[in-house]
């Protein structure tokens, strides 16, 4: 995907995760919105800063990377929607383009990806874009709605991070 692409996708991404943490349509919703927005912007264009300096797609496009934006609200109690957005940058490069990326990289350079996807100059990029968006935001509302509900009762864990989401 290109900047654009990535762009597209966070901002379709902070209003669609506002309106399943706030559904009622109202101030409560843009508030919502307004919370996730900007972190969603910045993880979702952060790992796209390796292409001034390192490897593009390997030097910040990589599961260590995630891990330590995955931690950092744990850690900081900031940013806690910084992880949601360089999560769907890295599926939008796997599943969105041709190229992929190194998942394992600095321990392991190939990069994995999605044959099925398009060229970053392809008149079918946007579209792929919203088309993958529409998938994050439906798997976003089933970790808010649907699983928790099936978890087995007293599972902690479950609760806070559903309590976390909005649940």
């Amino acid at each position: 995907m290109n900047k654009k692409g990535h762009v597209i996708n966070a901002v379709l991404l902070a209003i669609g995760v506002g309106y399943v943490l706030e559904p009622a349509g109202d101030v409560s919703t843009f508030v919502a919105i307004a919370q996730v927005f900007m972190p969603l912007v910045l993880g979702a264009l952060f790992p796209d800063v390796d292409t001034a300096f390192g490897k593009h797609r390997k030097t910040l496009h990589n599961l260590p990377i995630l891990a330590v934006f995955l931690a950092y609200p744990f850690f900081f109690d900031n940013l806690a929607f910084v992880w949601a957005g360089i999560l769907t940058h890295y599926v939008l490069d796997m599943v969105g383009s041709r190229r992929g990326i190194a998942l394992f990289y600095p321990f392991w350079d190939e990069e994995f990806g999605v044959p099925s996807g398009v060229t970053t100059s392809s008149s079918y990029a946007e579209v792929v874009t919203v088309a993958i968006t529409l998938i994050e935001l439906a798997v976003f509302a089933a970790f808010v709605y649907l699983i928790p509900q099936y978890l087995p009762p007293g599972l902690e864990l479950a609760e806070q991070v559903a309590l976390s989401f909005g649940a």
